[in-house]
């Protein structure tokens, strides 16, 4: 049997001092490699009439995704886009999501050489974002299994279900603030947005207060999702990113001189072959806060507009509350929070009888398989009692499936029902406005009239 040297845990940043006068140049670097770029081939391959490119590019789209989708799916299960190969397919995405010839992580020794220089100069933890290593989303086992089992614990069945009375508590308490309010407010800032902020918060022992720069810092990670953001909105996010990052490191020191019994303490006191470098812990957390809301704020605001456009369904919910996990699925299938998701294929592989090589990176359009005439009968029809409709893959699958999708659930399920019985004759009042995203499908603000 071999051992191998425990690992001390860093109490500073594991990446040297550099400069301050070179910051403007690393941001250059990663500006041009990560949205520059990509922002320029995409924008050419959108005005050739390419629909994935279009899907990522064309602000339309971005409104409604669904008949691209459907022009995708009308040349076949496995098709070819500006990207690499993209399936509309459920049967092919959920096989590409558990195949073990599918990992996240992009072998970067297979970048031409400015690319991987760039990617070298441009590296700086506290600029990092989700969709960068070390963080889960992009990374492979056995790493990606190391991380997953360290904060698994949190997010068990058992684990969410004591969250629910919390939960609860939480809305309730958010609702008493809305109720003395007369007009039209928003609903996203006012609650959609805030009660999964606060629930995280309380997991991850984060002071409460902060709450708003939470949001603000979330809503500049999620950006870093898409490809070919505009520079204003790279150096907004990279902004964010960085006040992010400051307060993560201040967090981590005051638990580590006191620690509680919550998430993050457990995570900076590990030891041994356990802990976690610098760079890790920061990548892991950041993860868990973003992530953390990020899906259950675009949830409830779809479910409202949806609900809202199908009052007959939202009274029987009303009055049969039984049928909110249900609801809560279909809303899920129907209107996605994450509209896609992406595989490198690390050998030769074959889908829907198309082979594909090694290498090959598959763009998983989610939405698009969560409204698949081969799995959902009438598949654009908003049924809350469609008996299927726990199908959907909008939390990915195999072993990346999201660690909060239960979680998640809860929130919304709890958010919605609250939601309903405190105010039973909410309307949208105007025109929601819908967030500038393509990887993360939600509403900016959602204005509503409370009674």
């Amino acid at each position: 049997m071999t051992t191998t040297s425990p690992r001390p845990v860093p109490a500073v940043p594991a990446e040297p001092p550099r400069s301050p006068l070179l910051r403007p140049v690393r941001t250059a670097a990663r500006y041009a490699v990560r949205h520059g770029l990509p922002a320029v081939y995409l924008s050419r391959a959108a005005r050739r009439g390419d629909p994935l490119a279009r899907l990522l590019r064309d602000p339309a789209a971005r409104e409604d995704p669904y008949a691209l989708h459907e022009r995708l799916r009308d040349r076949g299960p496995v098709t070819a886009g500006a990207l690499g190969p993209v399936t509309t397919s459920h049967a092919v995405a959920a096989a590409v999501l558990r195949s073990d010839a599918a990992g996240v992580g992009w072998d970067r020794s297979q970048a031409p050489a400015p690319i991987r220089w760039a990617l070298r100069l441009g590296d700086e933890l506290d600029a990092t974002g989700v969709a960068e290593p070390p963080s889960m989303l992009v990374t492979d086992p056995p790493d990606h299994t190391r991380f997953r089992r360290l904060v698994g614990r949190a997010f068990t069945p058992r684990a969410t279900l004591a969250s629910a009375p919390m939960v609860r508590r939480t809305a309730e308490a958010l609702l008493d603030d809305l109720a003395g309010r007369d007009g039209v407010v928003d609903l996203v800032g006012a609650y959609a947005a805030q009660l999964p902020v606060l629930v995280i918060a309380d997991l991850l022992a984060v002071p409460a207060d902060r709450r708003e720069d939470f949001l603000r810092w979330g809503a500049a990670a999620a950006a870093t999702l898409d490809a070919g953001l505009s520079p204003r909105r790279y150096l907004a996010a990279e902004r964010g990113l960085r006040a992010m990052h400051a307060f993560l490191r201040g967090h981590f020191a005051r638990l580590r001189a006191d620690p509680g019994d919550d998430l993050v303490s457990r995570l900076v006191t590990l030891d041994g072959d356990e802990a976690l470098s610098e760079r890790e812990l920061h990548a892991t957390v950041m993860l868990l806060l973003g992530a953390g809301f990020e899906t259950t704020v675009n949830l409830l605001g779809n479910a409202v507009v949806l609900l809202d456009a199908h009052r007959d369904q939202w009274d029987a919910l009303r009055e049969d509350p039984a049928g909110w996990d249900g609801a809560v699925e279909e809303v899920l299938r129907a209107d996605s929070p994450v509209q896609l998701t992406g595989r490198s294929l690390t050998r030769d592989a074959e889908f829907a009888g198309v082979a594909l090589p090694a290498g090959a990176r598959v763009t998983v359009l989610l939405g698009a398989a969560n409204r698949d005439p081969a799995v959902f009968a009438d598949p654009a029809r908003f049924d809350v009692t469609r008996p299927n409709a726990r199908d959907h893959l909008a939390f990915s699958g195999g072993v990346h499936y999201c660690l909060g999708a239960g979680l998640a659930r809860l929130e919304g399920t709890v958010g919605l029902q609250v939601l309903t019985e405190r105010f039973p004759r909410l309307r949208v009042a105007g025109t929601p406005v819908r967030r500038d995203l393509r990887t993360l499908r939600g509403w900016e603000t959602l204005p509503v009239a409370l009674r």
